[in-house]
Order: C-alpha cells, then sequence, then structure tokens
C-alpha cells in the first residue's frame, strides 16, 4: 500500500509564544489531514533502541560496578588507584602475576605494610567518583589470600571527597589461598563524588582482585544486575526492539579487538577485559581510561530485552575492523569462526537447554529461550568485500535457520557511492532487511520527511538503525539535544512511519551518555553517578514507541502554502483508537482539520498528549530533566470530522476511538 502524502516544506522561522493546546487560534490557513479507517494496512514501523558501550554506556553507566578497574587488568594496571597512607604508614603497592586468581585475570594487587600506623593501602577514584545515597546498601566483595605468616584486617572504607568518613567494615580471616570475602556498607550521606578504600589495619601483606563495589538495588534487584534508573528509562519507551551492542564497537578498530559474543558470557571472572575501541577515537575528547570490563555482556543484554519486552538484535562482526580506522579484512577462506560464531549465538538465544549452547544460557539462568528473530551481520561496512563476506554469511546462516532475517548493511550515510553500491547487490542476494544510517543537521530530517514514499514495496526492508539530527556538524562537540533537533527527527519519524510496509524498524543512536564521560553528542539519555534525564528527542521516541498501534492507516494531507505539517497514523485493534502524529514545525499555530473516512462510532473526545515549546534551542537537563516533556490535553470529536489547533513547534500524538464502517 503507497500512501499519499501532499506535503510542503519551508524554512524554519522565529519563534512565537506557545498558545494553548486546541485553543480556537486566529492563524495560517486549515490543514486538511483525511485518515482511511477503513483501509486498515501493513504493521507500522517497529521504534526501537539502540545500545552501543560509547560515553562510559556500559562501565561506569548501564553497568553500575562501582570500582574502575578492579581486576587490575587496564594496560597500566593501577590506573584508577592511588596510595593511601595514614599517620605516616609505609608500605608498598605492586602488580604481580604469580598464582593468579583466575588465567582470565593474571594480575593482581599485592599490599604490604610493616608500619600500618593509621592505615596503608589503596583508594579507587571510580567513574568520575562514585555515586552513594544515604542508607542504600552497597555490597563490597573481593578475592584475597594473605601472603605472610600473620594476616592483617582489612578496612572498607568509603570517603567524601574531603575525605570524611561515610561507611566502614572490616574484613579478617584471610588464608594462604584465594577465597571470596564479602561485607555490607550503607552510607551515612548522600555523595556523587565517594572513593572507595581498602586500608590494611596493620602489619602484614594481602593479594587483592576483582575488587567490586555493588549496588544492592539494581534493576529487579539482580545480582550483577543493571542501573534501575536507566533501565526504567528504556522501560518508559516501551521499545519494540534492542539493537546491541554496537555500533562500531562490534567491528573493533583491529580484528583483534572486536567484540566478541563467547567472551562476555559465563562467571564474570570468565570474561577478558578489552581496550574501549571509543578510548583515544576523538582527539577532542580522549578517555584513556575506557575499557571493557564485559560485566555487561550477552546474557545481560537478552535478559534485559525479556525485562522490557523488546526484541532482542545482535549485530555481530563479519570479519572486517572498522574501515573508518584499520579496515583490517578477515580472509575468505579464513571466516569459519566468524560465521560458526554465529550459527552459535542464534542456539545460545533459542536452542534447547540440551544443546550446547542452550545449555550455556541456561546455566545462567534462562532455561527458556530468548527467541531471537534477527541478526545483523557487520554494522555499517560497505565495498564489495563487505558484500562477499555478507553473502557468505547469509548462505550458512539460511541453510541452518531459514525463518532467521538478517540484517544487513548499506554503509555510513544515506546516499554516497557506498550507499548506491550497496542495494542493488543486496537486492541480488535477496537480503531481508537493509541497514541504512544518517547524522545530519535538522534541515535534512525535515526534507527527507517523505524520502521513503517512493521506495520500491517489493524486496528489501529498511532499518533505519542510526540516525539523530546534529545542531552543528557531525561529530561536533558543540551538538546540542535541543528541541530543533527533536522536532526535525518527529518530522521524519512521521515518513518512517507512514512508510510502514518499507522502513519496518528504525532506532535513535547513541542512547547513553556520561555528563563527565561523553565522546559523542547528542544522545538520547544523560546521566551522571546518581542522576538521569531524557532528551527532547527520548521524549520523541516514548511518544511513537508507546503510540505505535497495530497496522497503518493511509494519510492523505492537504496544507496550503508554507504550512510544515508532518503526519502518520496507525489503528490499535486492541483499544479501537485511531492514532495520529502530527508535527506542526512553524512557530505559529495551526488549525487542522481531521476527516476519519469510513468511521463510525467516534467517541465523543479525542485524547492528546503534546511535546511542545516556543524555544528551538530548549534543552532538558539534570536540574530540569522535564523542560521539554509532554503534556495532556483533550479536544472535541463526537464525529468523523472534526477540527484542533496545533501548537507551534509541537509533535502531538491524537487518539480517538471509533469503528471502522
Amino acid at each position: 500500500m503507497k500512501l499519499t502524502f501532499l506535503l510542503t516544506i519551508a524554512a524554519i522561522q522565529s519563534a512565537a509564544p506557545l498558545p494553548g493546546w486546541c485553543a480556537e487560534t486566529a492563524g495560517p490557513a486549515p490543514v486538511a489531514i483525511t485518515v482511511r479507517v477503513d483501509q486498515p494496512g501493513a504493521a507500522p514501523t517497529e521504534f526501537g533502541v539502540f545500545f552501543e558501550d560509547i560515553n562510559y554506556g556500559a562501565d561506569g553507566g548501564l553497568y553500575p560496578e562501582k570500582v574502575k578497574n578492579r581486576s587490575f587488568e587496564f594496560t597500566d594496571p593501577l590506573m584508577g588507584w592511588t596510595e593511601v597512607s595514614r599517620s605516616g604508614a609505609t608500605g608498598a603497592r605492586t602488580i604481580r602475576d604469580d598464582r593468579p586468581w583466575h588465567a582470565n585475570s593474571p594480575h593482581y594487587l599485592r599490599l604490604t605494610t610493616e608500619n600500618a600506623a593509621g592505615g596503608y593501602g589503596a583508594a579507587n577514584e571510580g567513574f568520575f567518583g562514585m555515586g552513594v545515597r544515604r542508607g542504600e546498601e552497597l555490597r563490597f566483595s573481593v578475592r584475597a589470600r594473605s601472603s605472610g605468616a600473620a594476616p592483617p584486617v582489612l578496612l572498607v572504607e568509603l570517603r567524601d571527597p574531603a575525605g570524611k568518613p561515610l561507611a566502614e567494615a572490616p574484613l579478617k580471616g584471610f588464608t594462604p589461598e584465594w577465597g571470596e570475602y564479602r561485607c555490607a556498607l550503607r552510607p551515612s550521606a548522600t555523595e556523587p563524588k565517594a572513593r572507595l578504600q581498602i586500608v590494611l589495619a596493620g602489619p602484614g601483606a594481602l593479594d587483592l582482585d576483582e575488587v567490586s563495589l555493588f549496588p544492592r538495588d539494581t534493576w529487579k534487584r539482580r545480582p550483577n544486575g543493571l542501573r534501575a534508573d536507566l533501565v526504567q528509562l528504556l522501560a518508559d519507551m516501551k521499545p519494540a526492539f534492542m539493537r546491541f551492542p554496537g555500533g562500531c564497537i562490534v567491528e573493533g578498530r583491529h580484528l583483534s579487538t572486536r567484540y566478541q559474543w563467547k567472551t562476555t558470557i559465563g562467571k564474570l571472572e570468565e570474561r577478558r577485559l578489552i581496550i574501549n575501541r571509543w578510548n583515544d577515537e576523538f582527539k577532542h575528547r580522549p578517555a584513556p581510561d575506557y575499557f571493557q570490563s564485559f560485566g555487561l555482556g550477552f546474557g545481560e543484554f537478552f535478559q534485559l530485552c525479556d525485562d522490557i519486552e523488546a526484541k532482542p538484535l545482535p549485530i555481530l562482526n563479519c570479519g572486517m575492523a572498522c574501515q573508518f580506522n584499520s579496515g583490517e579484512l578477515a580472509p575468505m577462506d579464513q571466516l569459519d569462526p566468524y560465521v560458526q560464531d554465529a550459527l552459535d549465538l542464534v542456539e545460545f538465544a533459542n536452542g534447547p537447554a540440551a544443546s550446547p549452547w542452550g545449555a550455556r544460557r541456561a546455566e545462567m539462568g534462562h532455561p527458556a529461550p530468548f527467541n531471537l528473530t534477527r541478526l545483523g551481520v557487520g554494522n555499517e561496512q560497505w565495498g564489495p568485500q563487505y558484500i562477499e563476506r555478507y553473502a557468505v554469511f547469509a548462505r550458512a546462516l539460511k541453510a541452518r535457520y531459514p525463518a532467521l532475517e538478517l540484517i544487513s548493511g548499506a554503509g555510513p550515510s544515506p546516499g554516497d557511492d557506498r550507499f548506491h553500491f550497496a542495494w542493488p547487490k543486496l537486492r541480488e542476494l535477496k537480503a531481508d532487511i537493509v541497514d541504512e544510517h544518517c547524522y545530519d543537521r535538522p534541515d535534512w530530517f525535515f526534507k527527507n520527511a517523505g524520502r521513503y514514499d517512493n521506495y520500491e514495496r517489493t524486496g528489501p526492508k529498511v532499518f533505519m538503525g542510526e540516525y539523530a539530527a546534529q545542531s552543528v556538524k557531525v561529530v561536533s562537540p558543540e551538538n546540542r539535544n535541543d528541541w530543533e533537533c527533536a522536532l526535525a527527527e518527529a518530522a521524519f519519524m512521521t515518513g518512517l512511519e507512514r512508510n510502514g510496509e518499507v522502513v519496518v524498524m528504525a532506532s535513535y543512536a547513541p542512547l547513553f551518555a556520561h555528563v563527565e564521560g561523553w565522546q559523542w553528542t547528542p544522545n538520547l539519555i544523560w546521566f551522571d553517578n546518581l542522576r538521569s534525564f531524557g532528551t527532547p528527542s527520548y521524549y520523541v521516541q516514548q511518544l511513537f514507541g508507546r503510540h505505535r498501534g497495530t497496522q497503518l492507516l493511509p494519510v492523505n494531507l492537504s496544507a496550503p502554502e508554507g504550512s510544515r505539517v508532518y503526519a502518520s497514523a496507525a489503528r490499535d485493534s486492541q483499544t479501537r483508537d485511531v492514532i495520529l502524529k502530527i508535527v506542526n514545525a512553524a512557530p505559529a499555530p495551526q488549525r487542522v482539520l481531521f476527516r476519519l473516512a469510513g468511521a463510525r462510532g467516534v467517541e465523543r473526545t479525542a485524547r492528546l498528549l503534546v511535546l511542545a515549546s516556543d524555544d528551538l534551542k530548549a534543552e532538558n537537563s539534570l536540574d530540569h530533566p522535564t523542560r521539554v516533556a509532554p503534556q495532556p490535553a483533550s479536544a472535541p470529536a463526537g464525529g468523523p470530522e472534526f477540527a484542533c489547533t496545533l501548537a507551534g513547534q509541537s509533535l502531538t500524538v491524537l487518539r480517538v476511538a471509533c469503528e471502522a464502517r
């Protein structure tokens, strides 16, 4: 079904005061929107989320471990750790690798003191400090062994930046063999910049590894769980799917540092740390302490998808390192291990608990399948090298799992030579879904709201897998998450949804960013060590995700010269609601005449959610998290024809129940 959509696009005008929702307001000539309620079509576009470990999105973010470099495996094994010496205490901090706790964690810390005095040991700075809340339990654990005749007591302390104690607990009873030791800490005050200290209270020596300080109140209170407020923000979006683990991080700067899912599952000590590819990618935002512990691994990703009722969409390396970096290629005759990783992942996700990889899933506490239906082959690779590698993966995966839908790539841009090379080749290969990416100025998104109106309705479908409006330019550190960008994305998304039989999936990128540790901006959700907020773009995504509906409805929009109105429509078969999403990108209010063609029994009042601001530069923040956020409203309906005045610079979701004739 091809949707008819008439649209006039004008340049952005100056802002005007925000009127009341749906007030009788003088202004431009009305816009007419006709929705064919009696012609339901394909399922609307699935709006999901895209996770990549950039901007400290995992360690220091969604994965709430407080200790940085907990196993002393960074390139500098003592990065994040400093000496503690009180009242003239003397001692030594040495990194050793003889008889380690685990082969995947060969380094450990030996603390030694003969003159403990007030205490000798080490302090960990955490990720931009450690956020702790008064009275909320933190669980400390460490692998330790004594290396002397009389093992000392180890004091575990939380201190504020001025050195004031926040919590303290002793650990003792160490033996010459590695063991696990635990205690609980309850801070006496809330502090976003606390630090952890582990201090020998008497003479002796201890070997220490896997030093952990973890909140008890994780999402669903799971051990090794996720940061609850960040997961809640995801759950509140009701995403249809979650794409993970990236992004360029899938590829790695070199193949040796690519993301390998098998090294991210199982016990924590079995997960081998690697350097994060965003560690020094941007010279203007270096992050020398950015590594991947894989405490958040593929098991946790699949579980998170279960928790927020999002379909899992893993993306795997296809034998190509990032083409923006080394461009290293696995030879075609050496692709078997990469293909086998993909085959094994499907078994891990969907296989019976008696199968080899299904058994690994069951061991991790999830005997039921994860119901994987889609898998990405490569991230945003391009050129003939990608096409020939994709073909190898497709043959092997389709032979064993014919119902599995594969995501292929069309490069990093939405219309360059790489893009135009990829599409015909992928059509020849009968690809299922092609991943398109776009980062550009807001104008691009306004102008491309009709991009998919004339796409072929047969052949591969589209996944707009990475997109975000850039207020300045791509990769600029000055980009802002302002309302202008969000409004442009909303206009573009109406075009994605109107063409849902072609654009089956879409996800904004990137997802998370620490306010002190970001490498890329803009982002959907920002956080510090204790707080988090959704940007205006977040609320756009939330409105589309929460009001998706079950079937597309055709839309005809007739707009006078100078109007800047965009619309899409769907029907929710369960609630009987017609759902309209309408963007008025002009600063002035806009009168809209609605006609629900083929409708009867229209309820008397239409329910609205309005996201608007008279300031295109408006942003949300930690102190003002809902400056731009949806507000409820209503409009009289009562029949198949009614009118409403939309606020200037607004996205409105309108729902009204009715029956189709």
